[in-house]
């Protein structure tokens, strides 16, 4: 082996020497900023991940209280809804008493001439065959009747609700009103109509007797004129006749 080709493995084994010394190095450099780098992303991987449940709780804390304020807001509205139909019922009561006030001022000049009442069933408002009848008879007596107005007060039982049966005593009412202007041409300036609901009873509503005679509607036929009315005695001595249907039972 000459000079020159040792020279040439002597730097080759030095350049090889200092690669191998260059990578160790580097690589003695690097790995601690590689791990530092692995640590980093773990933590913020981890940040991430608190960050998000974090989220998750405060979305679910706020529907929360979305739904809190909502069943809050409905409720509030329920109640503004009660109170309007308080205030309805108050309201239509107010007009009742000034209606029946009213009339019942209007009333104080004239008296009863004849009277009857007619009944109904349960929860119902049209006239029986009976009832029909004593509309008749009192009807006969108004073409000899001076100065005279009928009045029509409907009335229920106490089973359901003031305002239901306001409304019915209001419908019986009416089916009379109907009856006596259709079949008896009473004009309609005549008659006056009250709706009493269950506030009037005439019997006891404890019994199934009892509260068949409080659905019924009296009707009057009334005069305004003096003594010489058409009315006669009763063998009772009263001064009002009165004619009375049989309740239906059903």
């Amino acid at each position: 082996m000459n000079r020159k080709t040792s020279t040439l493995m002597l730097a080759a084994l030095l350049f090889a020497s200092l690669g191998c010394t260059t990578k160790n190095y580097v690589r003695q450099q690097t790995t601690p900023l590689i791990n530092k780098t692995n640590e980093l992303d773990d933590l913020t991987a981890k940040n991430s991940k608190d960050i998000k449940e974090v989220d998750q709780r405060a979305q679910a804390g706020i529907q929360q209280v979305q739904a809190q304020a909502a069943a809050a807001d409905q409720k509030a509205l329920a109640a503004g809804s009660q109170a309007d139909q308080a205030q309805t019922s108050a309201n239509g009561a107010s007009q009742r008493v000034d209606l029946l006030t009213n009339t019942v001022i209007n009333l104080d000049n004239y008296r009863p001439v004849v009277e009857t009442a007619v009944h109904f069933g349960f929860d119902r408002d049209d006239l029986t065959k009976q009832a029909k009848e004593a509309i008749d008879q009192l009807a006969a007596s108004v073409a000899t009747t001076k100065g005279y107005i009928i009045t029509v007060e409907g009335a229920t039982d106490s089973v359901g609700s003031s305002e239901y049966n306001y409304d019915l005593s209001k419908r019986r009412a009416n089916a009379v009103i109907q009856y006596l202007a259709a079949e008896k041409d009473i004009p309609a300036y005549k008659i006056h109509l009250i709706g009493l609901g269950k506030d009037k009873p005439v019997e006891s509503n404890q019994t199934a007797e009892g509260r068949a005679k409080n659905r019924r509607v009296d009707i009057r036929l009334m005069t305004n004129t003096g003594a010489d009315t058409t009315a006669q005695p009763n063998k009772d001595n009263s001064t009002t006749p009165t004619a009375q249907a049989t309740p239906p039972t059903s």
